[in-house]
């Protein structure tokens, strides 16, 4: 197991590392890999960014923890997140090209040719928050895994962890990422392919799997027990909340810099195709794995749920295969962490930093100093990475989602309307969050309505008040006749 785990761990290294060959010297080849992905591997490398320790993890675990309702989440991340890229994705690729920005923020803030310093400056200051708080997220991932099945401290997964991603930065910042990512795509739908049909044989069948799921109370029920409104509304509602957390991948800066990467605006819809055909299918094999892991591993009180894929591998595949699976995890896990540490280092060097560095050795030591801070984090962590992960997630998505769509509307806030909408959003999610509410509704939507209704509740008064001003100027004329 352990030999079959490093020979596959070495494999993606080598993919990472090999990159070195067609890196360029320059700041936007580190970021942006010049601008040159093809469409399939923009759509595998937002696949595994997207997922990564999240999906393995997290997803499985919370899965497990709920039943067949965790289903709802799954079609609501992927509708919100299909429905966020009909309009986004292309917009932010030509703004890309036209802005010449290598980042997330300096985009932002340069979308209409202004020059918006202040909001270039807070969106990095969010981005370097979130961003390290997740990548310290997959970093946990990792370790956990390496934990239970070779029985490892948990930070001896960690410091590797950590010294993959230094390799990954050295070798060829973003287009090493996006490399290895398009490999640990293909290697994650074949070892969840793998367990999931081992362990449906393993039951006798399909049929027989779901009698013994639908023999444990209230675990294949449609709808969660906890929801604020029973049944259907209640059903429908959660959906809903979870759409919004899809939509909140363009709030993203990890995984939407690999659209920023695209060789071409125009191919965007092939970049598309190959992302979401990929992702519904992982996404199923994932639940799909998760509801089969409550047969396998029954007792709930003792064991922890975020642990349910490595020891179900451990159960039914042979040391070799169970290798493959953890290389997957791991390798999934640390190229998101990888990309996560990527745009925190754009953020430092080029949108918060008075003078722009252009020096790679200088970006390059940049991103250690980051890898350090999200090492450190992970050591010090005490949350889940499901918790972690959705922290940060719907903090960034509140902060910056409203921004970007009334960008890609067409419309030209102004900075001050920007930064009020961008605090506002993200204040009302981390509330709604502290005050336990996220339990009922999913904190992301309500901060991303509230960052929307900042730019646009003052337009309807306004509308409104210039209606009623006309109101009263006709019925003056009328009362003058």
């Amino acid at each position: 197991m352990i030999i079959s785990f490093l020979c596959f761990m070495a494999l993606f290294v080598a993919i990472g590392v090999s990159s070195f060959f067609k890196s360029q010297d320059t700041k936007k080849d580190y970021y942006l890999a010049s601008g040159s992905i093809s469409p399939g591997l923009v759509g595998l490398s937002a696949v595994a960014t997207n997922n990564s320790g999240y999906m393995f993890i997290g997803i499985i675990g919370y899965t497990y923890a709920t039943g067949l309702a965790s289903i709802w989440l799954m079609l609501g991340w992927i509708a919100g997140d299909f429905l966020a890229s009909t309009f986004v994705h292309s917009r932010l690729r030509v703004a890309t090209e036209a802005t010449g920005e290598v980042s997330y923020a300096g985009i932002l803030s340069h979308w209409h040719g202004e020059k918006y310093k202040v909001l270039q400056r807070a969106i990095a200051l969010i981005s370097l928050f979130f961003l390290l708080a997740y990548a310290s997220a997959q970093l946990v991932a990792g370790s956990k895994a390496l934990h239970v099945l070779f029985d490892w401290p948990l930070w001896a997964g960690a410091v590797l962890g950590s010294i993959m991603v230094v390799l990954y930065c050295f070798a060829g910042g973003i287009r090493a990422s996006i490399w290895t990512d398009a490999a640990q795509s293909v290697v994650m739908i074949f070892s969840m392919s793998l367990l999931l049909v081992t362990a449906i044989s393993s039951l006798g069948g399909l049929s027989n799997a779901l009698d013994q799921m639908s023999a444990i109370e209230g675990f294949m029920d449609w709808f969660p027990k906890d929801l604020a409104l029973p049944g259907l509304a209640g059903g429908i509602l959660f959906s809903i909340s979870w759409m919004f957390a899809g939509l909140s991948v363009i709030g993203q800066p990890h995984v939407m810099v690999r659209f920023m990467a695209l060789n071409d605006a125009s191919k965007m819809r092939q970049a598309r195709l190959w992302y979401y055909s990929w992702y519904f299918i992982f996404y199923s094999m994932a639940t799909g794995i998760g509801l089969l892991s409550r047969i396998y591993l029954v007792d709930t009180g003792k064991f922890d749920a975020e642990l349910a894929l490595p020891t179900m591998a451990l159960q039914l595949l042979s040391p070799a295969f169970v290798g493959l699976i953890l290389a997957g995890i791991f390798a999934a896990t640390m190229s998101t962490a990888d990309s996560l540490i990527l745009s925190c280092s754009a953020a430092l060097t080029h949108d918060l930093l008075p003078h722009k560095i252009e020096n790679t050795r200088l970006l390059k030591g940049a991103t250690v100093a980051i890898t350090m801070a999200a090492l450190v984090w992970a050591l010090l962590n005490s949350q889940s990475v499901f918790s972690l992960v959705i922290m940060a997630w719907s903090g960034l998505a509140s902060a910056f989602a409203p921004l970007l769509i009334v960008l890609c509307l067409g419309k030209k806030p102004s900075q001050n309307r920007s930064l009020c909408a961008m605090f506002t959003g993200l204040g009302v999610a981390l509330l709604w969050r502290y005050l336990g509410w996220h339990a009922v509704i999913y904190e992301g939507m309500i901060g991303i309505i509230a960052g929307l209704s900042v730019f646009y509740i003052p337009v309807i008064f306004k509308k409104e008040g210039i209606l009623m001003q006309l109101k009263i100027q006709v019925m003056n004329l009328v009362s003058t006749k």
